[in-house]
């Protein structure tokens, strides 16, 4: 199908493609923007709570189900819902996230006839020490396919961009960088009095002088959990006052989903607060001393970014992704991923010494001032779309592609 015209007379139509309501919400301050620029805006992904905020708020959703392991059956059932749907929509612009829709959903926007096609890199999956050559083989050219259907790919990290690069994944011309951000306002210890911090400390079962080694991250295993409650056991023995917090969302779809089980086998299950699905994200790392990611792979973590912003002391994995938000000795401090001896030293090390603690916290603040603040996220994205759009139909000049309107 022949791209279409935009109508100067409506609003140009955007639709961001992800696998869950989960993944729509990460992307919240770039949609509102979008609106106030002036675009319609519509989300494409699985079913869940989140929708009905989506819906408040003035996005259309589209409900689509994606299998997120590898089905050729669904795979194609996919897809064709997808370009019916982009077809029937009349998308300008289409913008996909996660990696298998990079290629499905820049597809069935090309076979539909989007004008513009873009796709967002939140981490290269096939980094992950768990895959198999194969599979490994067989989703860097699925990158690589997918990179020769974007006219523009957007990359939350700097080191993704170099192997990307290195790899042929995607031309270079048609590769910059986004980052990721937060709201650094909301994700403020000043807003905290210490009586809210022990009010909150009630609330969730934590004795108010305990200090606390907090997680957060969807609940499968490669964020590290398994590693992080196996250092929880080696720093129990000789910490009686520090309880340990986990935060996340645990979906029906993951592949490898915690089993908490371990947490008993283990004989932690009194140390550990589990929690899930909160909204007081803020309020929670209020209470945290030290915040903790041992993943296996990441593209630009959010929880390292607001326990930074919150002038939290981190120790997280020596991987791509985190080593943007954490700088070694400064904000943070790094450890070999899949190694819970080390992470549970470094934990350690951070409760025994909290002057060093409350330096690399202190840090930590200064840095997401400089370079986690979501304000600098969107300006990007609305960079990116005005460029694309005056390349594509350079008569169609309307109010949202002047950066002073």
């Amino acid at each position: 199908m022949l791209p279409r015209h935009p109508n100067p007379s409506r609003p140009l139509k955007v639709a961001h493609v992800s696998l869950v309501d989960l993944g729509i919400q990460f992307l919240w301050p770039q949609l509102r923007a979008l609106q106030a620029d002036g675009f319609e805006v519509h989300a494409l992904c699985g079913n869940g709570p989140l929708v009905p905020r989506f819906e408040a708020a003035g996005i259309t959703v589209h409900n689509i189900e994606v299998e997120r392991k590898i089905s050729p059956l669904a795979d194609l059932k996919l897809l064709c819902r997808l370009v019916a749907l982009m077809h029937r929509e009349q998308y300008t612009i289409v913008h996909t996230h996660t990696a298998k829709l990079e290629l499905i959903g820049q597809l069935a926007a090309r076979l539909a006839g989007v004008p513009i096609v873009v796709y967002t890199n939140h981490g290269l999956y096939f980094r992950s020490w768990q895959l198999r050559p194969f599979r490994r083989w067989f989703l860097v050219q699925m990158a690589r396919m997918g990179g020769k259907i974007s006219d523009h790919v957007l990359s939350q990290s700097a080191e993704d961009i170099a192997t990307a690069l290195e790899l042929g994944l995607y031309r270079s011309e048609r590769l910059s960088y986004l980052g990721n951000g937060i709201d650094i306002t909301q994700f403020n210890a000043h807003r905290f009095a210490p009586e809210q911090i022990r009010t909150k400390k009630r609330e969730i079962g934590i004795p108010e002088h305990h200090r606390i080694v907090g997680m957060v991250g969807r609940y499968v295993w490669e964020k590290g959990y398994r590693e992080f409650f196996e250092a929880v056991k080696l720093i129990v023995a000789a910490h009686k006052d520090v309880s340990f917090l986990t935060v996340g969302v645990a979906l029906e779809s993951e592949r490898d989903p915690v089993d908490f089980g371990l947490l008993k086998q283990l004989g932690i299950a009194d140390r550990v607060v589990v929690l899930e699905a909160r909204r007081d994200m803020p309020d929670l790392y209020a209470v945290m001393d030290v915040v903790v990611l041992p993943s296996y792979r990441e593209g630009f973590p959010r929880t390292l970014m607001e326990a930074s912003a919150m002038g939290k002391p981190t120790v997280a994995s020596d991987i791509p992704g985190c080593r943007e938000a954490v700088i070694n000795g400064h904000n943070g401090l790094l450890v070999p991923p899949q190694d819970s001896v080390t992470l549970a030293q470094q934990i350690e090390r951070m409760l025994v010494d909290p002057v060093f603690a409350t330096k690399l916290g202190h840090n930590g603040r200064v840095l997401a001032e400089e370079r986690f603040d979501e304000t600098k996220v969107v300006e990007r994205l609305q960079a990116c779309y005005r460029t694309l759009i005056r390349q594509r139909f350079p008569a169609f000049a309307p109010a949202m592609l002047n950066p002073s309107a």
